[in-house]
């Protein structure tokens, strides 16, 4: 359609749809990208990069508290300012949102602010601050992401139960916190405000915490939680709370009963479900589930109109829309690609750390004969010189043709480790293709290296 007035109109302008416009601006293509509310999406407002920021607080907070165990002496109490913490964060914030605006304007995007619903095929309607508008496109992409869960008894309405956004934006250390869910958000949000000062409480209806992680992992965590004194009710339901003298009561049911738990909050994490619902229903468009049905390419069921990111399918993580979008936008400008990625590496930033690629041990096991490489991170000397010795390296390699079929990683900076995991998978390396790499000495990316010779027997700093 060369009288549509762009050639491609994205809706959406988190982790998937801004960078799906700024390249497809790059590529020549006339965009316009539409947002109801932050420039740069729930990840970098109220989501991933403000939450990371407060766990790199939270942490550098309790390191100070052990700063005596590497001879630094520190007098006087060590105190966490909240206001100060908040300023932090927004300063965090602010950067980077405003440098997602920017680089949509170096790219020639044309920005509007509004609700945006696709009305036909190649028709949108804006709803901005102006009044509602319509413009046209050759192509849709819809990049609307997702939102928190709740569930009953536990309305957001109240002050006192949280979402994740809420819980970032308390310009107070609770005393008490309740977490209802035992998944990575939970244990991220409930670990930082454990460092913080505060007693917190992980109530989890399933029987270990992150749930569907290997459980190798989950014991380390479950380990490190009771030394932080983090109290975690596995098996347990959420029943409802009632307003208390001194904050609130929550009642829970657990394996041995029914229990009361005081609080100041609770923070609500069970999950996220995906914004489709709206925004394209003249469209009639096939559904999975809640999400978008889509091929390889990221198209609907009606052709031109693209699904990147939380609405399309799991996992619900930001790298992977930021990837899907760069491939549409690729697509939309006549280049004959598809998404075609073998992992999606997956972090948690607990502490300590646990990052993911490709299939983890049970699944491996379930598929076929595999040989296992594991090395704790206190067998490697640059742990051990940061007095970071939890955790281990995992490499999973297949019996016959040793090709990598997963790593993962829990300990210090795992987060940082893995990506070499992803692109050995990525390029179908052998064992040997990491072992036979040299990686620098002391680093934590030898545990990486150890690890998949171990795999095939042959680790030099542990018994194999």
């Amino acid at each position: 359609m060369s009288n549509t007035d762009y050639g491609a109109i994205v809706i959406g302008a988190g982790p998937g749809g801004y960078p799906c416009a700024i390249r497809l601006g790059q590529l020549g293509v006339k965009t316009l990208i539409v947002e109801k509310e932050y420039w740069g999406g729930v990840c970098l407002n109220v989501g991933c990069i403000p939450s990371k920021a407060m766990i790199t607080a939270a942490k550098h907070f309790e390191e100070m508290q052990h700063a005596a165990d590497f001879g630094i002496e520190v007098s006087g109490d060590i105190t966490m300012n909240a206001t100060a913490l908040q300023a932090f964060k927004n300063k965090v914030v602010t950067r980077l949102t405003g440098g997602v605006s920017t680089l949509l304007k170096g790219n020639k995007v044309e920005q509007a602010m509004g609700t945006a619903t696709i009305t036909g095929p190649n028709t949108v309607e804006i709803d901005g601050p102006d009044g509602k508008k319509t413009v046209t496109a050759e192509h849709i992409v819809i990049a609307t992401g997702s939102s928190p869960i709740q569930i009953p008894g536990f309305e957001f309405a109240d002050e006192r139960i949280l979402d994740s956004t809420g819980a970032l934006e308390l310009n107070e250390i609770p005393k008490r916190l309740v977490v209802i869910g035992g998944g990575y958000i939970g244990l991220e949000m409930g670990g930082m405000f454990s460092k913080l000062g505060t007693e917190v409480t992980i109530v989890e209806m399933m029987d270990q915490i992150l749930p569907g992680f290997d459980p190798d992992v989950t014991k380390i965590l479950a380990r490190k939680l009771k030394k932080q004194k983090v109290k975690t009710l596995l098996k347990t339901k959420a029943l409802g709370w009632e307003a208390a003298d001194d904050g609130i009561v929550v009642n829970v049911e657990t394996p041995k009963g029914k229990e009361s738990i005081e609080a100041d909050y609770v923070l609500v994490t069970v999950g996220r479900r995906p914004n489709s619902r709206g925004v394209a229903d003249a469209l009639n468009l096939e559904m999975d589930g809640p999400f978008f049905k889509s091929n390889d390419q990221r198209r609907t069921s009606v052709p031109n109109v693209f699904a990147i990111g939380d609405v399309t399918c799991q996992p619900m993580l930001a790298h992977k829309a930021t990837h899907e979008g760069e491939i549409v936008a690729e697509i939309i400008a006549g280049h004959d690609v598809k998404i075609d990625y073998k992992t999606v590496p997956a972090v948690v930033f607990t502490d300590p750390e646990v990052a993911t690629a490709g299939l983890d041990e049970k699944t491996a096991r379930e598929q076929g004969e595999i040989l296992v490489g594991k090395v704790p991170f206190a067998a490697v000397g640059r742990a051990v010189t940061a007095n970071e010795t939890d955790g281990f390296y995992k490499v999973i390699i297949d019996k016959e043709t040793k090709l990598i079929l997963g790593v993962t990683i829990v300990g210090y900076h795992a987060s940082d480790l893995i990506s070499e995991a992803g692109l050995a998978i990525e390029m179908s390396a052998e064992a040997l293709d990491i072992g036979l790499t040299i990686h620098p000495h002391p680093t934590l990316g030898e545990g990486v290296m150890e690890a998949a010779k171990a795999a095939l027997g042959e680790a030099i700093h542990i018994l194999n």
